[in-house]
């Protein structure tokens, strides 16, 4: 099985903090507040209902199970045990029976389940691993022409260092310091490119903006910092 675009580092660094993966005002807030934009933003692009969704990178499965409520079968990948635990666990709780969750590669599942998904989700994860163009290649195989895939990221520039690092990790501590390595960002132009690459069309791209005065987030066409792109496979 191919587990070798990952990083330990970041694995570590997300399973010390499992258990405080559904707390709305632990370190992991930002997901929960964000979590029902992306969700409506999905719906309205793709319509959930009666689909098959993957969500790659699902961590402790606010979105995965969020989806589940709408789409016929939700599918959460990752490669850190403790939270997929957690996931589980919540799901259990919840009641949310048409999620499941698996502890496997991206690559992996790719080989495995071609063209088996109507809509691959991967939200914040491809700043994360070593080879981000990979994922976004197996996500396309992931999904049936015709499909939606979803990707979340941050960009590269001096705006997101000072917003999603100094900003966010240091002065308003909405994220734990070291969450994110500036090299890793990438920029529109370069997931842009490994979408068309892997097959894939885009078809729209939204910034997310924070306001710490309000302290709400909201979708706009700034897509300076933290922004979404929605990609579909042609028919």
């Amino acid at each position: 099985m191919m587990t070798s675009n990952v990083d330990a580092q970041e694995l570590a660094k997300f399973s010390e903090l499992a258990h405080r993966w559904w707390d709305p005002t632990s370190e992991f807030r930002p997901l929960h507040e964000i979590n029902p934009l992306r969700l409506a933003w999905i719906q309205e692009l793709a319509g959930l209902e009666g689909k098959t969704v993957l969500d790659v990178g699902c961590g402790g499965g606010i979105l995965a199970e969020s989806m589940s409520a709408r789409a016929s079968s939700v599918l959460g990948i990752d490669l850190a045990a403790k939270p997929l635990g957690v996931a589980r666990l919540h799901a259990l709780e919840s009641g949310a029976d048409r999620v499941e969750y698996r502890e496997v590669a991206v690559e992996a599942l790719a080989a495995e389940r071609p063209r088996s998904f109507d809509v691959v989700t991967c939200m914040e994860m491809l700043e994360h691993v070593p080879d981000p163009a990979s994922v976004v290649k197996a996500c396309s195989t992931l999904l049936r022409p015709g499909g939606w895939a979803f990707f979340s990221t941050l960009n590269r520039n001096p705006k997101s260092f000072v917003q999603a690092i100094i900003g966010a990790e240091y002065v308003l501590g909405l994220l734990p310091r070291g969450t994110h390595e500036y090299a890793r960002f990438i920029r529109p132009s370069e997931l842009a490119r490994w979408c068309r690459e892997g097959g894939l069309d885009l078809q729209t791209m939204r910034g997310l903006t924070y306001n710490p005065l309000t302290r709400r987030y909201r979708l706009t066409a700034d897509t300076g910092v933290n922004y979404l792109v929605a990609c579909r496979k042609p028919a």
